[in-house]
């Protein structure tokens, strides 16, 4: 995809974390007239005008800013996307799915943007930075299998199951990409990701690892609602106390933050 013509001066508002992420990320922060009331909690964007989101907005508002671009993502609410396409804006949908979509993104953000080459970079770090994570976990691996070889137990220890929550009613783990970082970071995913699940799937998983990662909730999903579970109690992660909380952040926004989210997950796994 070709750069913006030079002639005109590109004017953002992004309705997206993720997108403002990434333009932040490609040194492309000047180009943002309005973002969402989530942005702020992804990258420095102190001071520019809040426009609402994908679910909730004034589309005068955000004509006003005078953008020559609007970006959104998925989810969202379709009555309201329409009220951003009834105006004379051009507006670009954002919905990776998994990592390779999420460098695409990257990628393609760094193109209209005349930053190709940034976009290049950024992708190259964020590979980098999962390629030490993820030979990082296969040297701890291989430590605690000689370990238990040495003490006799079983000859191959099995990754850990990870149950990662991005919602609880209805319950939904988390998004593709996270089952990637859960891999990279030494474990496996224990149900689909991306998909409504009952609590007698997770159950039958028997996850080692429970990590809550709930949406637009910061750090403030509650294990307390796990350990009450009835249907859960005798789940590993729940006899051994594995029940954490990731920063809804650092899982669900697919953008460069990716990378502290599969740190994080590193080091719980690496602890269990």
């Amino acid at each position: 995809m070709k750069a913006w013509p030079a002639r005109t001066q590109l004017r953002i508002v992004s309705l997206a974390p993720s997108a403002t992420s990434i333009l932040v990320a490609l040194g492309a922060r000047r180009l943002l007239v309005g973002v969402s009331k989530w942005c702020k909690d992804v990258a420095r964007v102190d001071g520019l005008p809040v426009v609402g989101d994908c679910w909730a907005l004034d589309p005068q508002q955000v004509t006003r800013l005078r953008p020559t671009l609007v970006i959104g993502s998925v989810p969202f609410k379709a009555e309201t996307v329409a009220q951003v396409l009834n105006e004379p804006l051009t507006f670009l949908a954002h919905n990776p799915r998994t990592l390779a979509g999420i460098y695409n993104d990257i990628r393609l953000f760094g193109a209209v943007t005349g930053r190709v080459r940034a976009g290049g970079q950024v992708v190259s770090r964020m590979q980098r930075a999962l390629g030490a994570i993820e030979r990082k976990a296969r040297t701890l691996q291989r430590r605690s299998q000689d370990a238990r070889r040495s003490a006799s137990l079983a000859k191959n220890a099995a990754r850990p199951r990870v149950y990662c929550e991005a919602w609880s009613n209805p319950r939904i783990s988390s998004p593709p990409w996270v089952a990637e970082l859960v891999e990279a970071a030494g474990g496996r995913m224990a149900v689909p990701a991306g998909q409504r699940v009952s609590d007698e799937q997770v159950a039958q998983a028997a996850p080692d690892i429970i990590v809550l990662a709930w949406t637009a909730t910061g750090d403030r999903a509650r294990p307390a609602s796990v350990l009450r579970n009835p249907a859960w109690r005798d789940l590993p992660a729940v006899r051994h106390g594995r029940v954490h909380v990731i920063r809804d952040e650092w899982l669900n926004t697919p953008a460069p933050i990716l990378i502290r989210g599969a740190r994080e997950l590193a080091r719980l796994i690496a602890q269990s």
